[in-house]
């Protein structure tokens, strides 16, 4: 039997023909045997996902272990391609396999279907997209040239056609996207067989690692919107530069674990800065009068706007508008989106006559990402969260889960957390030392969150969804608030790792869930 033949075969599988399925079973074991089984993406292959969607590599220090820092792209391109076989009537004989495209004019217009669905989606969802045109692909040649072409994600809509110009269209260096049709267009073929055929190859064992049952979409629009906006978020994540005051570090056991993790796994940009240098930008600032001039004026404004209470020396929030411009001085410097500081529960304080918490929290609220303690074990996820959603991140300090709830505290939550309005704030002092500026932002009351624990060594993270139901004021962080968890929370108490969590508005968890097996970092959602 020649290439023709068996693709035509393949094409043609139907669970009312024997012989058609033994012609696929040929061709399923020849496509097994030249590919050798597609893996998963994972560290390595992320790199070469990025770099394949045009990605330029960075003017930067070398990640640990001599490898470039890669910046991280604006948005994520994905290559449509629409999968198709065209069959001729054959007498007396099963001649045409399942699907809706039978000629060249219903290529045609499906082809123009897609593009149009495919701009209302990007449109109604807002997505940081780019799509190329739809390719039409009928042969093994014509997948392998479309495979080629620059693109972060292939998007498939499998109608009909062999096993072979799938594999052809798919790459271990970028993830794949299947969308089936059953009610929304002319019905696919690989509705039918995606999963035994493609997924299994005629098995009981999954053979393809580089997708999975989550990579499938049949009909809805919203689905495949979700997919691609945790892709696009992870494309920003990926290689994002972050200014890191007193080094890259982690709490507890990730102090050692997650810096290399954080270079190599998510290819962050960490640009080191002593703090004699900030120390330097700070007397700068300060020997300027026009500088403290400005502090001055900021900070009577910030206290000024509604919802602020002063409940500290006026002093620290003045000195936190000085720090809040030595650091954004820094990020401008090194062209950075995102920033974090050690020791910033001791050392920073002599030097900044105030605490960073109330400087991260204004950054925060501006739209770009600033965290406390330098914790590269939850930082990639504030990242993430951050680029899925649109929103500020508030890392924080979980409690002991209970009759399903939990506190989370810190001393740095941003107030802007629906993106939109502020939150009502008293400034403290910072609790454990209590001096310095701290903001206890109160979250409104019924607001969905969603909460992100990531464990030290990357392996595996834990979320649920919740709702704000108070905010104390224990002897404790001074921004806490007591959250629902929607979901086991005595199997929560059982899962938890690592140690800080991440927070934001909204629920993200299926984005999350989604894009960080693409690192192969294992999910468990508790509220699913």
């Amino acid at each position: 039997m020649n290439r023709e033949q068996l693709s035509h075969a393949a094409g043609s599988c139907r669970c009312c023909s024997s012989a058609l399925h033994q012609a696929g079973e040929a061709l399923i074991q020849a496509s097994l045997s030249r590919r050798a089984l597609i893996g998963g993406l994972g560290a390595t292959a992320i790199g070469s996902w990025m770099l394949s969607g045009g990605a330029k590599e960075a003017n930067a220090q070398p990640a640990e272990g001599g490898k470039p820092a890669i910046m991280p792209a604006q948005e994520l391109v994905v290559q449509p391609a629409l999968v198709y076989a065209l069959h001729q009537r054959r007498e007396q004989t099963s001649w045409r396999p399942w699907g809706g495209l039978m000629n060249e004019s219903d290529v045609v217009a499906e082809v123009k279907r897609i593009e149009a669905e495919l701009r209302a989606m990007v449109a109604a969802h807002g997505l940081k997209v780019k799509l190329l045109p739809v390719a039409a692909v009928r042969t093994v040649e014509e997948a392998r040239k479309v495979a080629t072409g620059k693109c972060d994600t292939m998007l498939i809509y499998a109608s009909s056609g062999s096993t072979a110009v799938l594999d052809a269209l798919m790459s271990p260096d970028r993830p794949t996207v299947f969308f089936l049709r059953h009610n929304s267009g002319p019905v696919s073929l690989w509705y039918e067989i995606l999963h035994p055929h493609f997924l299994r190859r005629a098995s009981d064992e999954y053979k393809i690692k580089q997708i999975d049952v989550d990579d499938v979409v049949v009909d809805e629009y919203k689905d495949l919107a979700w997919r691609l906006r945790a892709l696009a978020a992870l494309r920003l994540t990926l290689g994002q530069r972050i200014v890191a005051i007193g080094g890259a570090g982690g709490w507890g056991e990730g102090r050692k674990l997650a810096p290399p993790v954080a270079r190599n796994t998510w290819h962050l940009d960490i640009r080191d800065v002593s703090y004699d240098e900030l120390g330097k930008r700070i007397e700068k600032y300060r020997q300027g009068a026009e500088a403290m001039a400005r502090a001055k004026k900021e900070a009577a404004e910030y206290l000024a706007q509604p919802g602020v209470t002063l409940k500290c020396e006026r002093e620290a929030v003045e000195n936190a508008f000085v720090l809040y411009h030595a650091f954004k001085e820094l990020m401008a410097d090194h062209e950075a989106t995102a920033m974090t500081i050690q020791h910033c529960m001791g050392t920073v304080m002599p030097i900044s006559k105030t605490t960073a918490c109330l400087p991260l929290s204004l950054i925060n609220d501006e739209g770009l990402l600033a965290f406390c303690e330098s914790d590269f074990v939850v930082i990639p996820a504030g990242m993430l969260m951050h680029h899925i959603t649109g929103l500020p991140v508030f890392l924080n300090d979980p409690t002991w889960p209970h009759h399903g709830q939990v506190t989370i505290a810190h001393c740095t939550a941003p107030r802007k957390l629906d993106g939109k309005n502020y939150e009502p704030v008293e400034i403290h002092t910072h609790f454990e030392s209590d001096y310095g500026a701290a903001p206890k932002v109160a979250m409104k009351e019924g607001t969905l969150t969603t909460n992100v624990v990531p464990d030290f060594a990357s392996k595996k993270w834990v979320g649920f969804t919740g709702k704000v139901i108070g905010n104390p004021f224990h002897a404790i962080c001074r921004s806490q608030t007591d959250i629902t968890i929607e979901g086991d929370w005595h199997k929560l108490l059982e899962e938890m790792r690592g140690f800080h969590w991440m927070t934001c508005y909204g629920d993200c968890t299926r984005e999350v869930g989604y894009a960080i097996k693409k690192l192969g970092i294992e999910w468990e959602c508790l509220s699913a």
